[in-house]
């Protein structure tokens, strides 16, 4: 007589619940195809401390804050790379993207007690020149305040998923949209409405080992006119870009690509290889080769 017991040998093994946590002010969301460890989580949430202990403009006993007083600070591993790529977005649009645009934010109310109160007029960051960098060290003039928001978020996404592949794993890390996508098929990720997050106005076909990032000027979006989107060469909000996504080889380059594309077309950023979608005053555009679906 054929057996009863229900056959298991087909039947495909149940991926592991998202790992969800909060760090840096978002949400993440971690899937991987095997659970991540106790001993994996917890290497990960001592990255993303030791980060933003050196990197957050908001902290008194950090890294930014001994910039600040003019000390010469070593911000540690991985620092050169995101430095280096600092570089290359502030050539791309003539100095609208600078790591020292931390202070304008602050004069304009995004400072670490979140008064979102403006405290003056409008003030242009100090020359991204003026600082001094040997490898992963640098110093800037005093009271300059480091803010690497432009680029910073999604270089640590590709420090988590990095640390994560190294542990045998193949990750999708999504930090409130960047994502830097080392899963073993594609997987399609709605372009939030810039006006209504229940809506979407495209879809992008992120492919294994790429990553997408957007921005947007209503996620940090204080008063008339107030975002976290500064140009840096006069202290003032961008105008006209109100959303971009970008594609890259990594999150960080996707992540400062999509700040940069509120100054420059994608021309300028060619050297990144990226593909992009924006909306601006004339609608929602899209490079020739963008990975995705846009909606009419």
């Amino acid at each position: 007589m054929a057996s009863t017991r229900p056959s298991t040998r087909s039947r495909p093994r149940p991926l592991p619940e998202p790992w969800r946590f909060e760090a840096i002010g978002t949400a993440w969301t971690v899937d991987t195809s095997e659970d991540v460890s106790a001993e994996q989580r917890a290497g990960v949430a001592d990255l993303v401390r030791e980060i933003d202990r050196t990197w957050s403009r908001f902290r008194e006993d950090g890294g930014v804050a001994r910039l600040r007083a003019g000390e010469t600070v070593d911000l540690g591993p991985g620092a050169a790379e995101l430095l280096d790529l600092y570089d290359e977005l502030h050539d791309a649009t003539d100095g609208a993207v600078n790591p020292l645009v931390g202070g304008g934010l602050e004069v304009l109310g995004y400072d670490a007690a979140y008064t979102l109160t403006r405290h003056g007029d409008p003030v242009a960051a100090p020359a991204w020149s003026t600082a001094r960098r040997v490898g992963t060290t640098l110093q800037v003039p005093v009271g300059a305040v480091l803010d690497v928001g432009a680029a910073g978020k999604g270089w640590l996404v590709d420090r988590v998923a990095t640390q994560l592949v190294e542990a045998g794993h193949a990750p999708t890390v999504d930090a409130g949209g960047d994502i830097a996508h080392h899963g073993t098929a594609p997987i399609r990720v709605a372009m939030e409405h810039p006006g209504d997050p229940t809506l979407a106005v495209g879809v992008v076909d992120l492919q294994p080992g790429l990553a997408l990032c957007g921005s947007a000027v209503n996620r940090r979006a204080w008063g008339e006119g107030l975002h976290h989107v500064l140009d840096a060469r006069t202290g003032r909000p961008t105008r006209g870009v109100v959303a971009s996504w970008v594609v890259a080889r990594t999150a960080a380059v996707a992540d400062g690509a999509a700040t940069a594309l509120f100054f420059v077309p994608p021309a300028r950023l060619a050297a990144l290889d990226v593909e992009a979608a924006w909306i601006d005053d004339e609608g929602l555009h899209t490079t020739p080769d963008f990975p995705g679906e846009v909606f009419s």
